[in-house]
Protein backbone atom coordinates (compact mmCIF):
# COMPACT_ATOMS: atom_id res chain seq x y z
CA UNK A 1 0.00 0.00 0.00
CA UNK A 2 1.29 3.68 -0.31
CA UNK A 3 -0.12 6.71 1.07
CA UNK A 4 -0.85 8.08 -2.11
CA UNK A 5 -4.35 6.79 -1.48
CA UNK A 6 -4.80 9.57 1.05
CA UNK A 7 -5.86 12.57 -1.17
CA UNK A 8 -3.24 15.93 -1.45
CA UNK A 9 -6.37 17.24 -0.66
CA UNK A 10 -7.26 15.85 2.50
CA UNK A 11 -3.88 16.01 3.63
CA UNK A 12 -4.18 19.74 3.55
CA UNK A 13 -7.69 19.89 4.60
CA UNK A 14 -7.00 18.34 7.49
CA UNK A 15 -3.54 20.12 8.21
CA UNK A 16 -5.49 23.68 7.83
CA UNK A 17 -7.80 22.53 10.30
CA UNK A 18 -5.39 22.27 13.22
CA UNK A 19 -5.75 24.92 15.64
CA UNK A 20 -2.59 27.26 16.51
CA UNK A 21 -0.50 26.01 19.34
CA UNK A 22 1.80 28.34 20.90
CA UNK A 23 5.21 27.52 21.39
CA UNK A 24 7.26 26.89 24.50
CA UNK A 25 10.10 29.20 24.52
CA UNK A 26 13.48 27.35 25.97
CA UNK A 27 16.97 28.01 25.74
CA UNK A 28 19.36 25.81 24.03
CA UNK A 29 19.10 23.46 21.11
CA UNK A 30 19.10 19.95 22.92
CA UNK A 31 15.89 18.88 23.40
CA UNK A 32 15.41 18.14 27.33
CA UNK A 33 13.33 15.02 26.56
CA UNK A 34 14.18 12.41 23.74
CA UNK A 35 11.46 9.56 23.78
CA UNK A 36 11.29 6.48 21.23
CA UNK A 37 7.87 6.14 19.72
CA UNK A 38 7.04 2.63 18.21
CA UNK A 39 4.71 0.93 16.75
CA UNK A 40 4.29 -2.78 14.61
CA UNK A 41 2.71 -1.26 11.90
CA UNK A 42 4.31 -0.75 8.06
CA UNK A 43 6.30 2.90 7.71
CA UNK A 44 3.93 3.36 4.54
CA UNK A 45 1.20 2.90 6.83
CA UNK A 46 -1.32 5.79 8.61
CA UNK A 47 -0.40 4.52 11.80
CA UNK A 48 3.41 5.80 11.35
CA UNK A 49 2.32 8.43 8.03
CA UNK A 50 0.40 10.59 11.00
CA UNK A 51 2.59 9.61 13.99
CA UNK A 52 5.18 11.39 12.29
CA UNK A 53 3.59 14.19 11.68
CA UNK A 54 1.98 14.30 15.06
CA UNK A 55 5.93 14.08 16.57
CA UNK A 56 6.89 17.02 14.16
CA UNK A 57 4.29 19.12 15.68
CA UNK A 58 5.10 18.09 19.29
CA UNK A 59 8.94 19.06 18.26
CA UNK A 60 7.35 22.49 16.58
CA UNK A 61 5.39 23.10 19.51
CA UNK A 62 7.50 22.65 22.75
CA UNK A 63 10.35 24.49 20.90
CA UNK A 64 12.36 21.21 20.22
CA UNK A 65 12.24 20.36 23.93
CA UNK A 66 10.51 16.88 23.33
CA UNK A 67 11.84 15.11 20.50
CA UNK A 68 10.65 11.85 19.42
CA UNK A 69 11.79 9.23 17.31
CA UNK A 70 9.66 7.03 15.38
CA UNK A 71 10.41 3.53 15.21
CA UNK A 72 7.93 1.72 13.06
CA UNK A 73 7.22 -1.61 11.81
CA UNK A 74 8.78 -3.78 14.92
CA UNK A 75 12.07 -2.54 14.79
CA UNK A 76 11.99 -2.63 18.29
CA UNK A 77 10.47 -5.91 18.92
CA UNK A 78 7.38 -7.88 18.52
CA UNK A 79 4.06 -6.35 19.97
CA UNK A 80 4.30 -8.49 23.09
CA UNK A 81 8.14 -7.32 23.18
CA UNK A 82 7.10 -3.88 23.05
CA UNK A 83 4.09 -3.82 25.84
CA UNK A 84 6.86 -4.66 28.32
CA UNK A 85 9.05 -2.06 27.65
CA UNK A 86 6.93 0.59 27.27
CA UNK A 87 5.91 -0.84 30.60
CA UNK A 88 9.75 -0.82 31.78
CA UNK A 89 10.66 2.22 30.19
CA UNK A 90 12.72 0.80 27.47
CA UNK A 91 10.69 2.76 25.25
CA UNK A 92 8.58 5.89 25.98
CA UNK A 93 5.49 5.89 23.43
CA UNK A 94 3.84 2.55 21.75
CA UNK A 95 1.02 2.18 19.46
CA UNK A 96 -0.45 -1.17 20.18
CA UNK A 97 -3.65 -2.28 19.11
CA UNK A 98 -6.58 -2.66 22.04
CA UNK A 99 -6.70 -6.64 20.70
CA UNK A 100 -3.11 -7.07 21.96
CA UNK A 101 -3.73 -4.73 24.90
CA UNK A 102 -6.39 -7.28 26.49
CA UNK A 103 -3.53 -9.00 27.60
CA UNK A 104 -2.43 -6.63 30.11
CA UNK A 105 -5.58 -4.56 30.60
CA UNK A 106 -8.74 -7.21 29.90
CA UNK A 107 -11.42 -4.96 29.47
CA UNK A 108 -9.77 -3.42 26.56
CA UNK A 109 -10.36 -6.48 24.81
CA UNK A 110 -14.15 -5.34 24.80
CA UNK A 111 -13.64 -3.11 21.90
CA UNK A 112 -12.95 -6.71 19.58
CA UNK A 113 -16.43 -7.97 21.06
CA UNK A 114 -17.42 -10.10 17.95
CA UNK A 115 -20.10 -9.08 15.88
CA UNK A 116 -20.62 -6.11 17.80
CA UNK A 117 -20.31 -2.45 16.42
CA UNK A 118 -22.57 -2.21 13.13
CA UNK A 119 -20.82 0.47 11.95
CA UNK A 120 -18.28 3.42 12.68
CA UNK A 121 -20.98 5.46 14.12
CA UNK A 122 -21.31 3.19 16.73
CA UNK A 123 -17.67 2.52 17.28
CA UNK A 124 -16.80 6.14 17.86
CA UNK A 125 -19.88 6.89 19.71
CA UNK A 126 -18.09 4.27 22.08
CA UNK A 127 -14.61 5.23 21.78
CA UNK A 128 -14.98 8.83 22.52
CA UNK A 129 -17.70 8.15 25.10
CA UNK A 130 -18.23 6.12 28.49
CA UNK A 131 -16.82 3.22 27.09
CA UNK A 132 -13.20 5.11 25.84
CA UNK A 133 -13.18 7.04 29.26
CA UNK A 134 -13.74 3.47 30.82
CA UNK A 135 -10.99 1.99 29.44
CA UNK A 136 -8.50 4.79 29.14
CA UNK A 137 -8.83 4.87 33.58
CA UNK A 138 -8.25 0.96 33.25
CA UNK A 139 -5.09 1.49 31.39
CA UNK A 140 -3.68 4.39 33.97
CA UNK A 141 -4.45 1.45 36.77
CA UNK A 142 -2.21 -0.67 34.99
CA UNK A 143 0.72 1.43 35.41
CA UNK A 144 0.72 3.18 31.73
CA UNK A 145 -0.79 6.46 30.45
CA UNK A 146 -3.02 6.60 27.21
CA UNK A 147 -2.64 10.00 26.26
CA UNK A 148 -5.05 10.89 23.74
CA UNK A 149 -7.66 9.73 21.76
CA UNK A 150 -8.22 6.29 20.70
CA UNK A 151 -6.48 5.80 16.90
CA UNK A 152 -8.33 3.86 14.52
CA UNK A 153 -6.49 -0.36 13.52
CA UNK A 154 -10.33 -0.78 11.51
CA UNK A 155 -12.61 -3.65 11.11
CA UNK A 156 -11.42 -6.89 10.53
CA UNK A 157 -11.29 -8.97 7.71
CA UNK A 158 -10.73 -12.45 7.09
CA UNK A 159 -7.94 -13.63 4.34
CA UNK A 160 -7.52 -17.64 3.10
CA UNK A 161 -4.90 -18.70 0.46
CA UNK A 162 -7.36 -22.15 0.06
CA UNK A 163 -11.26 -21.00 0.11
CA UNK A 164 -13.24 -18.28 0.43
CA UNK A 165 -15.39 -18.10 3.59
CA UNK A 166 -18.94 -17.39 3.08
CA UNK A 167 -21.04 -18.95 6.19
CA UNK A 168 -19.41 -20.43 9.44
CA UNK A 169 -19.08 -23.59 8.20
CA UNK A 170 -16.62 -22.61 5.93
CA UNK A 171 -14.80 -21.96 9.05
CA UNK A 172 -14.73 -25.71 11.13
CA UNK A 173 -11.53 -26.63 11.18
CA UNK A 174 -9.78 -24.05 8.81
CA UNK A 175 -6.38 -23.10 10.29
CA UNK A 176 -6.34 -19.20 10.85
CA UNK A 177 -3.50 -16.78 12.97
CA UNK A 178 -5.04 -14.74 15.17
CA UNK A 179 -3.08 -12.07 17.10
CA UNK A 180 -2.06 -13.51 20.58
CA UNK A 181 -5.44 -11.68 21.97
CA UNK A 182 -7.69 -13.57 23.98
CA UNK A 183 -11.12 -12.52 22.53
CA UNK A 184 -9.74 -13.12 18.68
CA UNK A 185 -8.92 -16.60 19.77
CA UNK A 186 -11.97 -16.89 21.08
CA UNK A 187 -14.36 -15.59 18.41
CA UNK A 188 -12.59 -17.77 15.99
CA UNK A 189 -12.66 -20.97 18.61
CA UNK A 190 -16.45 -20.35 18.67
CA UNK A 191 -17.04 -20.73 14.69
CA UNK A 192 -15.35 -24.15 14.89
CA UNK A 193 -11.68 -22.45 13.30
CA UNK A 194 -8.01 -23.71 14.29
CA UNK A 195 -7.13 -20.13 16.20
CA UNK A 196 -3.22 -20.26 16.11
CA UNK A 197 -2.01 -17.45 18.39
CA UNK A 198 0.91 -16.18 16.40
CA UNK A 199 2.74 -12.31 16.48
CA UNK A 200 2.32 -9.92 14.09
CA UNK A 201 5.95 -10.06 12.76
CA UNK A 202 5.81 -13.54 11.80
CA UNK A 203 2.76 -13.56 9.92
CA UNK A 204 3.97 -12.94 6.43
CA UNK A 205 6.31 -16.25 7.04
CA UNK A 206 3.65 -18.17 8.69
CA UNK A 207 1.50 -17.79 5.80
CA UNK A 208 4.04 -18.42 3.08
CA UNK A 209 4.90 -21.57 4.31
CA UNK A 210 1.20 -23.00 4.88
CA UNK A 211 1.36 -22.91 9.03
CA UNK A 212 -1.84 -21.89 8.92
CA UNK A 213 -4.20 -20.84 5.43
CA UNK A 214 -5.57 -17.87 6.29
CA UNK A 215 -5.33 -14.58 8.74
CA UNK A 216 -7.70 -11.45 9.69
CA UNK A 217 -6.79 -8.12 9.75
CA UNK A 218 -8.28 -4.95 8.67
CA UNK A 219 -7.66 -4.21 4.71
CA UNK A 220 -4.91 -1.42 5.59
CA UNK A 221 -2.89 -4.21 6.91
CA UNK A 222 -3.10 -6.60 4.71
CA UNK A 223 -1.86 -4.07 1.90
CA UNK A 224 0.53 -2.43 3.95
CA UNK A 225 1.98 -5.91 4.80
CA UNK A 226 1.75 -7.29 1.52
CA UNK A 227 -0.14 -10.47 2.40
CA UNK A 228 -1.81 -10.24 -0.85
CA UNK A 229 1.52 -12.13 -2.27
CA UNK A 230 0.39 -15.26 -0.02
CA UNK A 231 -3.70 -14.90 -0.03
CA UNK A 232 -6.06 -15.39 -2.48
CA UNK A 233 -9.35 -14.46 -0.88
CA UNK A 234 -10.91 -11.68 1.17
CA UNK A 235 -14.13 -12.21 2.86
CA UNK A 236 -15.79 -9.00 4.15
CA UNK A 237 -17.23 -10.39 7.59
CA UNK A 238 -16.44 -7.24 9.41
CA UNK A 239 -16.26 -9.53 12.88
CA UNK A 240 -14.68 -7.46 15.07
CA UNK A 241 -13.44 -3.72 15.69
CA UNK A 242 -10.15 -3.38 16.55
CA UNK A 243 -8.82 0.46 17.66
CA UNK A 244 -5.06 1.81 18.07
CA UNK A 245 -4.23 2.96 21.59
CA UNK A 246 -1.10 5.40 21.66
CA UNK A 247 0.65 4.14 25.10
CA UNK A 248 2.87 6.39 26.97
CA UNK A 249 5.53 4.89 30.16
CA UNK A 250 3.86 6.45 33.21
CA UNK A 251 7.72 7.60 34.55
CA UNK A 252 9.03 9.25 31.05
CA UNK A 253 4.60 10.92 30.93
CA UNK A 254 4.95 12.22 34.59
CA UNK A 255 8.60 14.08 33.43
CA UNK A 256 7.18 16.20 31.33
CA UNK A 257 6.05 19.77 32.52
CA UNK A 258 2.15 19.90 32.46
CA UNK A 259 2.01 22.31 29.52
CA UNK A 260 3.94 19.64 27.60
CA UNK A 261 1.62 16.88 28.20
CA UNK A 262 -0.83 19.35 27.34
CA UNK A 263 0.54 19.68 23.84
CA UNK A 264 1.35 15.97 23.14
CA UNK A 265 -1.63 15.08 23.83
CA UNK A 266 -3.37 17.31 21.79
CA UNK A 267 -1.23 16.36 18.89
CA UNK A 268 -1.53 12.77 19.34
CA UNK A 269 -5.76 13.51 19.45
CA UNK A 270 -5.31 15.64 16.66
CA UNK A 271 -2.90 13.09 14.32
CA UNK A 272 -5.38 10.15 15.36
CA UNK A 273 -8.34 12.31 14.43
CA UNK A 274 -6.47 12.53 11.30
CA UNK A 275 -5.44 8.64 10.90
CA UNK A 276 -9.31 7.30 11.52
CA UNK A 277 -10.22 9.28 8.17
CA UNK A 278 -7.57 7.57 6.52
CA UNK A 279 -8.39 4.38 7.69
CA UNK A 280 -12.27 4.92 6.32
CA UNK A 281 -11.07 6.30 3.24
CA UNK A 282 -8.50 3.19 2.62
CA UNK A 283 -11.12 0.26 4.02
CA UNK A 284 -12.82 1.83 0.48
CA UNK A 285 -10.16 1.88 -1.69
CA UNK A 286 -8.27 -0.58 -0.91
CA UNK A 287 -11.15 -3.10 -2.09
CA UNK A 288 -9.99 -2.04 -5.37
CA UNK A 289 -6.47 -2.03 -4.86
CA UNK A 290 -6.20 -5.69 -3.58
CA UNK A 291 -8.48 -6.78 -6.43
CA UNK A 292 -6.06 -5.65 -9.34
CA UNK A 293 -3.68 -7.53 -7.07
CA UNK A 294 -5.41 -10.53 -7.58
CA UNK A 295 -7.60 -10.92 -4.46
CA UNK A 296 -10.95 -12.19 -4.81
CA UNK A 297 -13.51 -10.69 -2.72
CA UNK A 298 -16.82 -12.08 -1.01
CA UNK A 299 -19.36 -10.52 0.86
CA UNK A 300 -20.88 -13.10 2.86
CA UNK A 301 -24.00 -12.06 5.41
CA UNK A 302 -22.38 -11.22 8.77
CA UNK A 303 -25.61 -12.08 10.67
CA UNK A 304 -24.78 -15.70 10.39
CA UNK A 305 -22.08 -15.59 12.01
CA UNK A 306 -23.60 -13.44 14.72
CA UNK A 307 -26.02 -16.01 14.88
CA UNK A 308 -23.84 -18.62 15.39
CA UNK A 309 -21.79 -17.02 18.13
CA UNK A 310 -25.22 -15.78 19.79
CA UNK A 311 -26.08 -19.33 19.69
CA UNK A 312 -23.22 -21.06 22.18
CA UNK A 313 -22.49 -18.84 25.77
CA UNK A 314 -19.69 -16.82 24.20
CA UNK A 315 -21.63 -13.48 25.04
CA UNK A 316 -22.45 -14.62 28.37
CA UNK A 317 -19.45 -15.87 28.78
CA UNK A 318 -17.47 -12.39 28.13
CA UNK A 319 -20.34 -10.20 29.53
CA UNK A 320 -19.10 -12.21 33.14
CA UNK A 321 -15.35 -11.40 32.46
CA UNK A 322 -15.24 -7.94 31.73
CA UNK A 323 -17.82 -7.39 34.40
CA UNK A 324 -21.97 -5.66 34.40
CA UNK A 325 -20.27 -2.15 34.29
CA UNK A 326 -18.15 -2.12 31.25
CA UNK A 327 -20.85 -4.31 29.20
CA UNK A 328 -23.67 -2.31 29.88
CA UNK A 329 -21.39 0.69 28.66
CA UNK A 330 -20.84 -1.15 25.70
CA UNK A 331 -24.75 -2.17 24.88
CA UNK A 332 -25.75 1.38 25.76
CA UNK A 333 -23.94 1.99 22.27
CA UNK A 334 -24.68 -1.10 20.15
CA UNK A 335 -27.86 -2.38 21.38
CA UNK A 336 -28.36 -6.13 23.09
CA UNK A 337 -25.63 -8.40 22.38
CA UNK A 338 -26.41 -12.44 22.83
Amino acid sequence: MKTKNVTRRTLLGAAAALPMITLISRRGSAAEFSYKYATGQDPTHPVNTRAQEAIDKIREATGGQVDMKLFPANQLGSDTDLLAQVRAGGVEFFNLATSILATLVPVAGITNTGFAFPDYAHVWAAMDGALGAHIAAQIVKSGLIAPSKMWDNGFRQITSSTKPINTPDDLVGFKIRVPPAPMLTSVFKTLGAGATPINFNELYSALQTKVVEGQENPLAITASARLYEVQKYVSMTGHVWDGYVPLANRRAWGALPAKVQEIVSHELSEAGLRQRGDIASLSVSLRQDLTTKGMTFVDPNRELFRAKLAQSTFYADWKAKFGAEAWGLLEASVGKLG
